[in-house]
């Protein structure tokens, strides 16, 4: 059961298709090592178990009569629980919330359910995204899963989307990003996150933080299942990301054609000096890689320095973060996180 929990989407679905696997031993792996490690890992705000089984099970009798939706169809993800979906309650992280419900679904939810894909649960959340250790003092703080003996950060601000998928409790999930709050958790628990621009995807029915930064994205364990989720949450029509899987088109092309002659940035000599060695080392290493697959590496000089970027990001967040959340955090009485006040 842990093997089919740690197995890549993107073969779930090929077997699927081919009648090796059914998704509802798939899902029932999902539950299983949800009750097995959910109390110790509170990845999730909400589970929908009852609704997963039912999908899973006309997911298997849509296969079994030739119906197949596309390659995601069958396939179980979550949401960061910002995320509406209608008639559910999403919390945004804040016990104020804990009784808000959706009023719709986001389009990028919409999209996941149309292509058959089987919602397990919402995750956990910074409040109102804002902040990148992936605590949260009133609604809890997931435990990273890669050391089960001291509680380490997940990362944040998609903090239970990063831990619900590291420790296989679900194939995939939804974060979104402002300042890292895909990056950092994926990163954190050994994860593939795509960091998105903005504009690319729709951020309608999400709880914003800052309506500038804003982007959701998809939160894998390898690369072939976030393009996977990103084609869907992009809207592509099922039978077109189908071709790609089969063909190693669109996302997936890389597979077949390499990255020879991809133009990469690196870091200029005046950044690397404030980045701890070890991470230095990996990131050579990364770039060495790169290299030797016949990327094209130059230095990409910023107009300004990064710490300069992050201070303007900064100003941008906490700005448009105030602008929606602002009369919640004036009130003193408000059941809100205390960390998150002064932000």
């Amino acid at each position: 059961m842990s093997e089919l929990a740690f197995r890549s989407i993107v073969d779930l679905s090929k077997s699927y298709k081919s009648g090796e696997l059914s998704p509802v031993a798939v899902i029932d792996s999902c539950m299983k090592r949800v009750e097995q490690f959910e109390a110790k890992l509170g990845a999730f705000q909400a589970l929908y178990t009852e609704d997963a089984r039912k999908a899973a099970q006309a997911a298997e009798k849509a296969y079994q009569s030739g119906h197949r939706i596309g390659p995601f169809h069958g396939i179980p993800f979550a949401l960061k629980d910002i995320i509406d979906v209608e008639g559910r309650v999403t919390t945004g992280g804040s016990k104020e919330m804990s009784h808000r419900i959706s009023p719709g679904t986001a389009t990028i939810a919409r999209r996941l359910l149309a292509a058959g894909g089987i919602l397990l649960g919402k995750t956990k959340t910074v409040e109102v995204a804002m902040g990148g250790w992936g605590t949260n003092e009133r609604m809890g703080t997931p435990w990273n899963p890669w050391d089960l003996k001291i509680a380490r950060t997940p990362g944040g601000s998609s903090s239970g989307s990063g831990v619900s998928v590291a420790a296989g409790l679900v194939g995939c999930a939804v974060g979104t990003d402002t300042g890292g709050s895909v990056r950092l958790p994926s990163a954190w628990c050994g994860l593939v996150g795509l960091k998105t621009s903005e504009g690319l995807l729709p951020t309608d029915g999400i709880i914003p933080l800052s309506h500038t930064l804003d982007t959701p994205g998809p939160m894998a364990r390898c690369v072939d299942d976030v393009s996977l989720m990103f084609e869907v949450m992009a809207g592509r029509h099922p039978v077109d990301t189908d071709m790609d899987l089969e063909l190693c088109e669109g996302l997936f092309g890389l597979r077949k054609t390499g990255i020879k002659g991809l133009r990469l940035g690196v870091l200029s000599e005046d950044e690397r000096e404030v980045i701890d060695a070890e991470i230095l080392a990996l990131y050579d290493r990364a770039i060495e890689e790169l290299r030797s697959l016949g990327a094209e590496i130059s230095v990409f000089q910023m107009p300004m320095r990064f710490d300069d970027v992050k201070g303007a990001t900064g100003s941008i967040i906490f700005s448009e973060g105030y602008f929606h959340h602002g009369q919640m955090y004036e009130d003193q009485n408000a059941q809100i996180d205390p960390y998150v006040r002064p932000r």
